[in-house]
């Protein structure tokens, strides 16, 4: 989703979308919706076997960001306007249901935005479930995952690293440098795993969603939301 014009942002404002500003993770949701949806039978084989396979790396103790490359790899030929498509629908069809957002992450995000801040989704998804979810908050960048194309087919690969782990921070201190008034110690940033931690530490206003200890042992002068209503 491309910025749009508009006044300087006092800050920018970093969150990272599965799990904290969406309830579940959209990853595996579309993954199982476009497939079975389009496919059939074969097409859910198909996403069971990618979550299996993605479960199985997890469990081996690889890091995040190579599972989220085999996540790419189970889209190797579909078409990118497909895709698109059932990503519109897939928002559509999720988005008016209980529970799809975190009601505090969102209620947070819509303050910043009020108060003139920069919102900035980070995740390791994909554009066709990102962009809709970052047009509904108003969000002005989106910093994600982003399959490599051609001729309108996804290959399988990804286009740079994934926006998982250190592809975060990098994400996030690349979107700065763009921004040369601001300074990260001013900004904010919204996350719930572990692999949230470098975007995080980079950011003077960490917000833990949901109180991870993991991410608190790291951080401890954090500010936790643990849902119910905006910070």
């Amino acid at each position: 989703m491309p910025d749009t014009p508009g006044p300087a942002p006092r800050r920018l404002v970093f969150s990272d979308v599965d799990e904290t500003l969406l309830s579940g993770k959209s990853l595996f949701d579309f993954l199982d919706f476009y497939f079975a949806g389009r496919h059939g039978a074969e097409g859910a084989r198909h996403a069971a076997g990618t979550r299996h396979r993605i479960a199985a790396l997890v469990a081996a103790g690889s890091p995040r960001e190579v599972g989220n490359r085999a996540y790419y790899e189970a889209w190797r030929g579909e078409r990118l306007d497909a895709v698109t498509d059932w990503g519109a629908r897939w928002f559509r069809g999720r988005s008016g249901t209980p529970g799809f957002y975190v009601p505090a992450v969102r209620a947070a995000l819509r303050e910043h935005r009020n108060a003139g801040d920069h919102v900035v989704l980070v995740s390791g998804s994909l554009p066709a479930v990102v962009d809709p979810v970052a047009a509904d908050v108003g969000a002005r960048h989106v910093l994600c995952t982003r399959p490599e194309v051609r001729d309108g087919v996804l290959t399988g690969a990804v286009v740079g690293e994934p926006r998982i782990g250190e592809g975060k921070r990098r994400a996030v201190h690349d979107l700065a440098a763009g921004y040369p008034d601001i300074s990260l110690s001013d900004c904010y940033g919204y996350g719930d795993h572990a692999s949230d931690l470098p975007m995080l530490t980079e950011v003077g206003h960490p917000v833990v969603v949901g109180g991870s200890p993991d991410l608190l042992a790291q951080i401890p002068h954090a500010r936790v939301l643990l849902g119910g209503g905006p910070l």
